[in-house]
């Protein structure tokens, strides 16, 4: 899937960090980026959500929505990606939730994540991604490989528990 660069020209403001806002980047883009905080709720799966300015968005709430353009989200915020110990093979966690939502490539967390050591590996990712652009067009394709790519570039700044919280999942 590719996604031509002027399509992502939307950027949120503290501001507009809101449920509503979130959505609303979510209907209408190809990639999006959450850094946020997220929370896994094992006993009510579809009650997990990330904190916004007003309130949890749930992963029903984005369930619910038609997201027509989805094809890649960076879930930087923890436990994004957290099984369940006990079926870790059935488990809905928010990337999981986000992928069966129409996203073809999803990057999520294991764990809890340190803000001022990741953005060292959400830098490199980045720089990955747009080192194979064709006609100004990323490859959703590419996130895994970009995230391998990443991990490796950082290991001098980022800790091999921080750099190992991240997973790809999809294409």
């Amino acid at each position: 899937m590719n996604l031509p660069l002027k399509h992502t020209n939307y950027a949120w403001s503290i501001s507009a960090a809101t449920r509503a806002g979130a959505l609303k980047a979510l209907e209408q883009n190809t990639w999006v980026h959450l850094a946020c905080h997220g929370k896994q709720d094992r006993t009510q799966p579809y009650d997990s959500h990330f904190f916004m300015r007003d309130g949890h968005l749930t992963l029903l709430d984005i369930m619910d929505r038609d997201i027509p353009h989805a094809e890649f989200v960076f879930l930087s915020a923890c436990h994004t990606a957290a099984g369940d110990e006990e079926t870790p093979d059935e488990v809905i966690h928010l990337a999981a939730g986000l992928q069966f939502s129409g996203f073809k490539s999803v990057i999520g967390t294991l764990w809890e994540v340190d803000d001022s050591v990741v953005k060292h590996v959400v830098k490199a990712f980045y720089e990955n991604m747009l080192k194979y652009l064709k006609d100004g067009v990323m490859d959703c394709t590419k996130a895994a490989w970009a995230l391998n790519r990443a991990t490796h570039a950082v290991k001098k700044e980022v800790p091999l528990e921080q750099r190992m919280v991240f997973v790809h999942i999809g294409v």
